[in-house]
């Protein structure tokens, strides 16, 4: 029997484009597909079948926790918070007492994140229903090293992928990626501000890529004088 019964990991700490999000896996490991590993690592058609696989199998449970752009924008904020913020979101729909959980660190110490994840789930109650008691363990690279982390890896990255392509849709073009070193991203971001004097809302208008794009436009109008 594995010694946790579920696992946590996000995608999209990283883009300009989108939101970042979380997905949780409560699951006993014989339940999970095979092919179960780092996300990264597998085609995007993999990808797509096995999160459909978690969703749909009886013995599995599956949560997902979303950081919006806004959030990751507020000042008062960083990526480390959003990061907890965001596994105890996912958590929050699967985890039950005395739960205990392996969670991708999104901190350079690890049992600081897993303190901080297992106190934010305890306080996520609401005002008629208690926060939930977990153990949590993290680890960076677990998403390689567990399959229930690399199964939550897995719809993390489905269920960010799919918030992208609907983007791409809502902005009749391809945005690309999202990431900063995609050129068609920064193409898109470029495109965008020069029709619209603006940055869209999907963006991260606090990420380097944003700033630079807002300085470029504003240094072309400069020259057009």
């Amino acid at each position: 029997m594995s010694t946790y019964q579920i696992g946590v990991d996000e995608a999209g700490k990283g883009p300009v484009l989108g939101p970042m999000v979380a997905a949780a896996v409560r699951a006993e490991e014989g339940d999970l597909p095979g092919e179960v590993g780092d996300s990264k690592q597998l085609t995007a058609a993999t990808r797509e079948s096995i999160a459909a696989e978690l969703r749909d199998a009886p013995g599995v449970e599956v949560g997902v926790g979303v950081v919006t752009t806004d959030e990751i924008d507020d000042p008062e904020t960083d990526m480390n918070s959003l990061t907890v913020a965001a596994q105890v979101r996912a958590l929050g729909d699967v985890a039950t007492d005395g739960d205990h959980a392996l969670v991708d660190a999104g901190d350079v110490s690890e049992s600081r994140f897993a303190r901080r994840v297992a106190d934010g789930v305890a306080d996520a109650g609401t005002d008629t229903e208690g926060g939930v008691a977990i153990d949590v363990t993290a680890e960076h690279g677990a998403d390689e090293s567990n399959p229930l982390v690399g199964a939550a890896s897995v719809v993390a990255k489905v269920e960010r992928d799919s918030r992208i392509d609907a983007l791409d849709e809502e902005y009749d073009g391809d945005i690309g990626s999202g990431y900063p070193s995609d050129p068609t991203t920064r193409e898109f971001l470029a495109d965008y501000v020069d029709r619209h004097g603006e940055l869209p809302a999907c963006a991260r208008a606090s990420w380097a890529t944003c700033e630079d794009v807002l300085a470029a436009a504003e240094q072309a109008d400069l020259g057009a004088f």
